[in-house]
């Protein structure tokens, strides 16, 4: 096979088998299943790529089902961000579906088990339920309610809907195995009373269907072909399957499970539970602080759909979860926006520069190319004047041959504008560089064809002209975590890996033209890194967060420890 031909996964080979056996492709549908109790992160992200991928490849229907079957943890705002980070990576779905539409099917066909014998009501407490359970290696115990009636168990369980006992009363479980080697199928619950308030049904219900129970008659309701899943629920493909042994038509479409492993990246928690809580510490601003690798935080950070989408191919999918080193996501967040972003100037630490033989109160305007990779991009105005501000590490007073930024006696040149030579600087009281004087070769202009324009110098520097200078906020994000992987130390915890220094604010100073660019707008300061504008920004106001670094800093960090 050619280099250049896409090789299959095995889930695709999955489906092509069963295409080869029969199965329709007019008949082939998938899903995206999140529940609405969060934000999604770059997890869910490589599964929306899979499922809608598969749609796209396929050519069939993809549906967004929200499995929504815990009003205590759910709220429609999750909903409504879920839907956006689906479309933002560039998705339609078939059928917007919810596992509350199904709730009456669900509680008829729970009725039909009742009826069969295959499910009852256990009023026993939470706890003697868990610990008859058994354990991997010790079967289970019978429930002391287990043979209840069926008439006992219809009327105990259309109680328990209408409202009629408390939450911690009576459950009704599947009648399965108490002493199956998957502990799943000892008895699995299948309804607890909740007596909470529904985003959608609001309080028709007090009974709730557990995801068990709800995911697989859903796929089946829908009629999808393939529902695919992460690794943990391996173990539930048996209690999904014999649900649907259950109840299915043999002449309608069964669903099949089956798993992929999580593309874990590293320096990152994805656990929704750890997410909240550092939102809830306040580690974090919120559930879209660019530090997060909630999508919502991915997004606002300036990280673009297509990085995503080309990360999570070529990742790929495994059936043996491994860790992704975040350089690899940032490689393809690079290489997109090295496509796609302007280049602008902008400089973090300003120190003053004066070009002492440039002619006072002079501003010329030069032009700059808006990208080194694309012409049509076009051309900008940069205004340039005596007093300008170049970055406090571009000089050094003395420097070995080495140094290829602006030093006493070397010559530099500024982009897009002249060379320059250093002649002096003077010190503040604490012998730090307060300004930088240096001279300046007329001649030497940036694409003026003159011989002297065409002199090579072996470093140029960004600079932006003092009177026109533009105060910004820069928001300096790095990794939320010191280590690669903060929540499998099992002797502490994922908190204790917090990077303290993963956020640096600081006033920086632009080139006029970016006044006129709009939040969410990514552009690269030349030199320094890609920057995105964050929705903070007011009409006084502008402010950066560091979208990714020209190049990776912490490979040299990591190696040297």
């Amino acid at each position: 096979m050619s280099d250049t031909v896409k090789r299959n996964n095995f889930i695709e080979d999955i489906i092509d088998e069963d295409l080869e056996n029969g199965l329709e492709k007019e008949k082939i549908r998938f899903r995206f299943p999140p529940e609405p109790n969060g934000f999604l992160h770059i997890g869910h992200a490589s599964a929306i790529c899979l499922n809608f991928g598969l749609g796209e490849k396929y050519g069939q229907p993809v549906n967004l089902r929200f499995d929504d079957t815990n009003p205590a943890k759910e709220e429609a705002k999750f909903v409504d961000a879920i839907k956006n980070d689906v479309e933002w990576l560039g998705y339609k779905w078939d059928n917007l579906c919810y596992a509350s539409d199904y709730f009456q099917q669900l509680y008829d066909w729970a009725v039909q088990l009742i009826k069969d014998g295959k499910a009852y009501v256990d009023s026993q407490s939470s706890a003697t339920i868990a610990e008859q359970k058994g354990t991997p290696t010790e079967p289970g115990v019978d429930s002391l309610y287990r043979n209840r009636s069926v008439e006992e168990n219809l009327e105990l369980f259309e109680g328990m809907k209408n409202g009629k006992y408390g939450e911690s009363e009576h459950v009704l479980r599947a009648k399965i195995d108490m002493k199956s080697t998957n502990m799943l199928m000892r008895d699995p619950i299948m309804y607890r009373v909740v007596d909470r308030a529904h985003h959608r049904t609001g309080t028709d219900w007090k009974i709730y269907p557990m995801y068990d129970w709800t995911h697989g008659e859903s796929d089946y309701i829908e009629q999808i072909t393939h529902s695919f899943c992460t690794l943990e629920f391996l173990p539930h493909r048996e209690l999904y399957n014999w649900f649907l042994d259950q109840l299915v038509d043999p002449n309608k479409i069964r669903p099949k499970q089956r798993e992929f492993a999580r593309r874990n990246v590293s320096h990152t928690v994805t656990s929704k539970r750890k997410l909240q809580q550092l939102v809830e510490q306040g580690v974090v601003n919120g559930w879209d602080d660019p530090r997060m690798t909630t999508i919502s935080g991915l997004r606002r950070r300036g990280y673009t759909a297509d990085a995503i989408k080309n990360f999570a191919e070529s990742v790929g999918i495994a059936r043996r979860e491994n860790l992704v080193d975040m350089n690899h996501l940032e490689f393809h967040l690079r290489e997109d926006l090295n496509k796609k972003a302007d280049r602008v100037m902008c400089v973090l630490d300003p120190v003053k520069l004066v070009i002492t033989n440039y002619p006072d109160g002079q501003t010329e305007m030069l032009e700059a190319e808006n990208s080194q990779e694309d012409e049509s991009r076009g051309y900008r105005e940069v205004p340039f004047s005596k007093v300008l501000y170049i970055e406090r590490e571009d000089f050094k007073e003395s420097a070995n041959k080495k140094y290829f930024r602006l030093s006493i006696g070397k010559e530099v040149r500024l982009k897009n504008a002249y060379i320059i030579k250093g002649e002096s600087c003077v010190k503040d009281a604490d012998g730090n560089i307060a300004e930088i004087h240096a001279t300046y070769d007329p001649d030497s202009k940036s694409g003026s064809g003159t011989e002297a324009s065409m002199r090579r110098v072996k470093g140029t520097l960004h600079w932006v002209s003092k009177e026109h200078a533009v105060p910004v906020e820069v928001r300096l994000y790095d990794r939320l975590f010191t280590v690669p992987s903060p929540d499998t130390d099992k002797e502490k915890d994922f908190m204790e890996f917090v990077n303290k220094d993963s956020l640096e604010t600081i006033t920086a100073m632009a080139e006029p033209a970016m006044k006129n660019l709009k939040v969410g707008e990514t552009v690269q300061f030349q030199r320094l890194g890609y920057f995105c504008v964050d929705p903070d920004t007011t009409a006084d106001h502008m402010v950066f967060n560091r979208t990714v670094t020209l190049r990776d800093t912490w490979a040299k960090v990591e190696n040297a420890d």
